[in-house]
């Protein structure tokens, strides 16, 4: 089951039984995080053992989660029932400051 309240797909065309009513446009949601400085003295201390840093894989998790929050929302506001295409991309803006996007296409689906 979806956590979403809206189709969200990484691929262009509509589910079976339903038809592109409308394409919408860009949508996307986007959140910028910082570590923290305990979150980075902890992920320092887990370098030293190896393996996953579960400090930064918890914060890269809960970063992109917003962000699909904001484009599922983003989406609806445009009157879209459906993204397509839905793709990700980070970059860091600042020292430890990372941006996190989601994009795709905001459509309107209709049942054949």
């Amino acid at each position: 089951m979806s956590p979403h309240r809206i189709l969200i797909t990484t691929t262009r065309f509509a589910p079976p039984g339903a038809e592109v009513e409308a394409v919408l446009g860009p949508c996307w949601g986007i959140t910028v995080r910082s570590r923290s400085v305990i979150g980075q003295a902890c992920a320092g201390c887990q370098t030293f053992a190896g393996g996953e840093i579960t400090a930064l894989t918890k914060l890269a998790t809960d970063s992109r989660n917003e962000a699909m929050d904001r484009l599922e929302a983003h989406a609806i506001s445009m009157g879209a029932n459906a993204v397509f295409g839905l793709m990700f991309d980070s970059g860091e803006l600042m020292q430890n400051t990372n941006e996190i996007v989601a994009y795709g296409t905001a459509v309107r689906l209709r049942a054949r």
